[in-house]
């Protein structure tokens, strides 16, 4: 319906990414009945340990902008984001729940990495 429930949370560690974190935290204030007709959107696609989370927090729609292969591209080999080459798609696929997936969304990828591309210097 358009409303936000929770918004802005950025990676907090290895182990707290965005993404789990935000959905951990809707898990434990909203209904998993509620949380299936949301929609978490991320910057970058959910990695594999964000993907299970959103999974078991019952979100039922992701849209990301754009591919963690991209991701992996401004990381290069840093030990700070070990990325996995598992798509959320896939995640997804392997379990119980039509997730809805959106992305990516090649024509904000200018605007999406431009503030990453410093960072992972």
């Amino acid at each position: 319906d358009g409303e936000t429930v929770l918004l802005k949370q950025g990676n907090m560690g290895g182990l707290s990414h965005a993404e789990t974190e935000l959905s951990r935290r809707a898990s434990l204030l909203y209904d998993p009945d509620y949380l299936w007709n949301c929609t978490l959107v991320t910057t970058f696609e959910p990695c594999v340990m964000c993907s299970g989370n959103i999974y078991w927090a019952n979100i039922g729609n992701v849209a990301y902008g754009l591919p963690e292969t991209t991701l992996k591209n401004l990381t290069g080999t840093s030990k700070a984001n070990p990325t996995m080459n598992l798509p959320s798609r896939t995640v997804f696929a392997a379990g119980q729940k039509p997730i809805r997936v959106a992305g990516p969304f090649p024509e904000l990828e200018d605007d999406l990495v431009s503030p990453h591309r410093d960072f992972w210097k």
